[in-house]
């Protein structure tokens, strides 16, 4: 069987369940191999293999590229030959695939241009340009998305001026038969209004061309497009106002026509240019603001036309945040036509919405809670009307609450019939009452004409307590708390939580739902936005956490069909982990059921990881039951190890950077005078295999488990070659420099000197070599503070040695280059305090400043005065993170997801020194050993500022 051959038969097997696995690991034990990314891309493109066959290669290729095309340095894996090949064919390949693969092999594409457009791949808008044809719209359609998937990569990043060169040749390249296209495709359009299948085609690809307009344009407006802003801008024009029945599906509710993403993709490009380019815009604006208002008070309330009604709203608000646009909505007349042609029809209740909360209910709670609703009509609706409400409060407020009034006699006439008026009334009333950005913590003010508390009494709380004409009213009000609650008193909320904890044994999934969120919210409330201290305590939650979390692993578990649906609900696992960090040590009774609970989700869940916040909060709440349970350490890593090791074995990669992390934690609190337990001992030698360290995600947790090992354990590793094989590895890495210094820092410190004697040349060696090769900033900051650990450890020219071991005088130079220069640079209080303490150690040793070296002392001292004393720095020691403001986890990927509850504390030498003071009083300590003449001598060789440091430093 040739390697062709052996490639199609395990891509084959990749998608039969039973093989699927195993497959997996064969692929990957030949990737290394040359050649075998052209392979894979051979057998994306051969019409004699089974589709799934080759939609499993281009899933394949798409992942292999994303691993082994750069590593974290951003040099090649792959052999030369092998990078341009395959960039010499990935693009004429693509172009001739059907649509699904074309999608695979053009996201791999990007991901490769990620990396080396333009320095590395000179020739790719070359090929671009010279594949565009203005009569092979197929072809157009598939090199235009390849490259918006390259250009759209500028949305978000920050203006500097290699991005704008990299824009700037794009555009001389590019722009013109760009420009070329659009006029084509529009002629087309108009030459064949009576052809569906041509038109179809077409406004693919023009809605790719609108898409790449906004793309060159995100950053600023190039003169190429405000030379030619009336061609391309009257042909976006006449395309949001176009209509052409073959273009519609009339019997379609759900998905978009082209016609529509056309419309959408426009809007949003007017947008665009309304709120950054309206200067030279400004004379076309009127016409959009017309053309969209009769686009919005025209289309239906099908969820095909959702994300267009919202692109439009965005741009009407965009054009209401500029002062000589709103006048004309402010008028209560235009107020209340804007109000009862635009916002009620968009924010009312539709029959599709009700639809969604009872047979989607985990997408209807997203789109509320999570902000993926950010293209619903609600969300743009509420945007729109607080812009209005920003400009003038009166007005708005008056206006929207008469038909609120009006809404609530409705409902009262007839709860039943009507129940979707108090819906709507709800929702109005909650956005007029917002003012500013709801942020994690809830609402910071609200709308002085409103009184949230008298509406809470009057019309939430009758929701919460009696009967309900439909849930939706019940989930209303529960979101009312859970958007006001920071507007409500302790005593208020303390009243609210039985109430909530009552909703868990709702049947209803929303209610309950949002319920286990509010609760989850209510306890993460703070003293104040800036304090780590919560209003709610162990004390509050004495009688009712374990039954809180007995209905929140209840309804878990109920949804246990599959691994999948287990993991479907993230929000109760998060309020899990809120009430069990909240509770803190008072769990201790019930923990050995929680900790058995909870082993058996990840048992389950292992099987098939689909959810990985859900995940994520799992390990975090097995992390809690550790932290507040040390007293039966040794009963919690008998009963986590077993499953633990089942992860490993099994090479679940999404869970191994979790299980690291707590088995690091286990280690961290053992008793000193006791052993590393067999379950974890039995990993020392596991812990050193290269492909642990290949997994990206892995190395912060697998950094800080061996380095644990080696704290409580130096005797671990008798051999140390394969651990300084390790760091060897880290420290040659810039993505990872940083744990390589860390791992060194352990090693230095826990293992004997006598031990490290015949290695510590090469170390300081593989240092040198860095900092004079591919050095980077950081790089430079974490050596001098591993020198700063040196001088603190070791006797105090230790450090000296350590260098001038490599080449005589040596040291000079690195201290002259990059010690001074660098330490006035360092933030970072700990590091800074190492650093600077390990600096003034090293050069007040008698043998320094009476030897060779001692031009050295007044430089280095002169530097850390102007720094340490002419800065007024905050003590900020502190172990409180702000969880809420943690990147929120949303896939599961390279990245490395810490675990906050058991957050590993930074390595400090000097613990009992102040990270403020401290450095202050070793400076005082420095100068007072200094003998008088030699002290005259250092005070008239510092520069004036030193001078007047070190005067303020006496006083």
């Amino acid at each position: 069987m040739s390697d062709l051959e052996t490639i199609s038969h395990y891509l084959a097997q990749s998608v039969v369940a039973a093989t699927a696995r195993s497959s997996e690991h064969s692929l990957k034990a030949l990737e290394n191999q040359d050649g075998f990314a052209l392979m894979l891309l051979h057998i994306v493109a051969s019409t004699n293999l089974p589709a799934s066959t080759r939609l499993a290669g281009a899933l394949f290729f798409k992942n292999f590229i994303k691993r082994k095309w750069v590593n974290e340095n951003g040099d090649h894996i792959l052999s030369e030959n092998d990078v341009e090949l395959v960039k010499k064919e990935i693009l004429p390949l693509m172009i001739k695939l059907p649509g699904n693969l074309q999608a695979q092999v053009g996201e791999s594409i990007s991901i490769i241009a990620d990396s080396d457009f333009p320095d590395k791949w000179t020739n790719l808008l070359e090929e671009f340009v010279n594949q565009l044809s203005l009569d092979d719209m197929v072809t157009n359609k598939g090199v235009l998305t390849v490259a918006h998937s390259i250009f759209k990569r500028w949305r978000p990043l920050f203006r500097s001026d290699e991005l704008f060169l990299e824009i700037k040749m794009v555009l001389d390249k590019f722009a013109g038969p760009y420009m070329q296209l659009l006029k084509t495709v529009d002629e087309n359009i108009t030459a064949n209004e009576n052809n569906e299948a041509k038109l179809n085609i077409l406004f693919d690809v023009l809605l790719v061309l609108v898409k790449l307009c906004y793309d060159l344009n995100c950053q600023d407006i190039p003169e190429f497009f405000e030379d030619n802003m009336q061609t391309c801008m009257s042909i976006m024009h006449k395309y949001l106002a176009y209509h052409n029945p073959l273009l519609e599906n009339a019997n379609e509710d759900d998905e978009a026509s082209s016609l529509v993403k056309v419309k959408s993709s426009i809007a949003e490009l007017v947008q665009l240019y309304t709120s950054r380019y309206e200067d030279v815009f400004g004379p076309m604006v009127g016409q959009f603001i017309e053309t969209t208002w009769n686009l919005l008070v025209s289309l239906t309330p099908q969820a095909k036309y959702d994300i267009l009604v919202s692109k439009c709203l965005s741009f009407m608000t965009a054009v209401a945040r500029i002062p000589r646009y709103f006048d004309l909505f402010n008028n209560e007349s235009a107020m209340n036509n804007i109000t009862e042609q635009i916002i009620l029809p968009n924010v009312t209740l539709r029959d599709s919405d009700n639809e969604l909360f009872e047979d989607d209910p985990i997408e209807y709670i997203r789109r509320d809670l999570e902000g993926s609703d950010s293209d619903t009509r609600r969300r743009a609706c509420t945007d729109f009307l607080k812009e209005l409400k920003e400009k003038n409060e009166s007005l708005s407020t008056n206006v929207v609450l008469s038909h609120i009034n009006n809404f609530f006699e409705k409902y009262r006439a007839d709860p039943s019939v009507n129940w979707k008026y108090k819906d709507l009334s709800v929702y109005l009333y909650t956005a007029l009452a917002i003012n500013g950005n709801v942020t994690s913590s809830g609402v910071g003010s609200t709308n002085i004409m409103l009184d949230v508390v008298q509406f809470f009494t009057k019309e939430i709380i009758p929701d919460l307590t009696g009967p309900v004409p439909h849930p939706i009213l019940r989930v209303d009000a529960i979101k009312y708390i859970y958007t006001f609650r920071n507007q409500l008193t302790k005593n208020q909320l303390m009243e609210i939580l039985p109430v909530m904890a009552s909703f868990l044994q709702d049947e209803n999934y929303v209610v309950y739902s949002y319920a286990a969120v509010t609760i989850e919210r209510i306890l993460s409330i703070r003293e104040s936005n800036t304090s780590p201290k919560f209003i709610f305590t162990k004390d509050d939650l004495n009688n009712s956490s374990q039954l809180l979390l007995d209905n929140l692993f209840s309804l878990i578990m109920k949804q246990n069909s599959t691994p999948e649906k287990l993991a479907e609900n993230e929000f109760l696992m998060k309020a899990v982990h809120r009430i069990l960090l909240t509770s803190e040590d008072s769990i201790k009774p019930y923990a050995a059921n929680i900790l058995k609970q909870l082993i058996e989700i990840i048992t389950i869940i292992a099987k098939n990881p689909s959810n990985p916040r859900f995940t994520h909060y799992t390990f975090e709440s097995l992390s809690v039951v550790i932290k507040f349970n040390h007293d039966n350490l040794a009963s919690i890593i008998e009963a986590i190890m077993p499953i633990f090791l089942n992860i490993l074995a099994d090479d679940i990669q999404e869970f191994m950077p979790y299980v690291f992390q707590i088995i690091a934690y286990c280690v961290e609190q053992l008793p000193s005078n006791m052993g590393i337990p067999e379950a974890i001992a039995q990993l020392y030698q596991p812990l050193l295999s290269p492909t642990v360290w290949d997994l990206k995600g892995c190395v912060p947790a697998v950094t800080r488990l061996l380095k644990d090992i080696i704290k409580h354990d130096p005797s671990a590793y008798p051999n140390l070659i394969p651990v300084l094989g390790i760091f060897q590895r880290l420290i040659a890495s810039k993505a990872y420099d940083t744990h390589g210094f860390e791992l060194l820092e352990y090693i230095i410190t826990y293992i004997p000197l006598s031990k490290l004697q015949d290695y510590l040349k090469q170390i300081a060696v593989l240092l040198l070599q860095r900092l004079q090769g591919s050095r980077t900033e950081k790089y430079v900051k974490k050596f001098i503070v591993f020198l700063g650990v040196l001088s603190n450890k070791f006797d105090s020219d230790f450090v000296v040695r350590f260098i001038d071991e490599v080449q005589p005088e040596l040291f000079k130079q690195v201290w002259t280059n990059f010690v001074i220069v660098t330490l006035p640079n360092i933030g970072n209080l700990l590091d800074r305090k190492i650093a600077f303490i390990g600096a003034l150690n090293t050069v007040t040793a008698e043998n320094i400043y009476t030897g060779s070296y001692s031009m050295l002392l007044v430089p280095t001292l002169d530097v850390i005065l102007k720094t340490t004393v002419s800065e007024s720095l905050v003590d900020s020691k502190t172990d409180y993170i702000d969880m809420d403001a943690s990147e929120e986890i949303t896939t599961f990927g390279s990245s490395f997801s810490r675990l906050i509850t058991i957050a590993e504390k930074p390595y400090d030498p000097l613990p009992q020194v102040d990270v403020i003071q401290g450095v202050k009083m070793y400076l005082k300590n420095a100068f007072s050993k200094l003998h008088p003449v030699l002290l005259n001598q250092v005070t008239q060789g510092l520069s004036e500022e030193g001078r007047r440091a070190l005067s303020s430093l006496s006083t």
